[in-house]
């Protein structure tokens, strides 16, 4: 009993944060490495965040994306080519 209200308690915890992540596929319809954005073929416009590389990123090219919002943007997380 005791162990399950510990992994409560730490879910809960993990929600208070605000933070959630959740994951994309598509394919990349535009890269801005200036502005370190992407833009997925479904409209989908996701902010890069600084460490994520970005480098031979390119129109066209079918990608699996992890992000998570972070004042109110969608911020990506992972940027893979698939």
């Amino acid at each position: 009993m005791r162990r399950m209200l510990v992994t409560v308690l730490l879910v809960l915890i993990g929600f208070a944060g605000g933070a959630w992540a959740a994951e994309l596929e598509g394919k990349l319809q535009s890269v801005d490495a200036d502005a370190r954005t992407i833009v997925l073929d479904n409209g989908t416009t996701l902010s890069v965040a600084e460490g994520v590389s970005i480098d031979g990123l390119k129109e066209g090219t079918d990608v699996k994306v992890s992000y998570e919002e972070r004042d109110g943007k969608n911020v990506a997380t992972s940027v893979e080519p698939k």
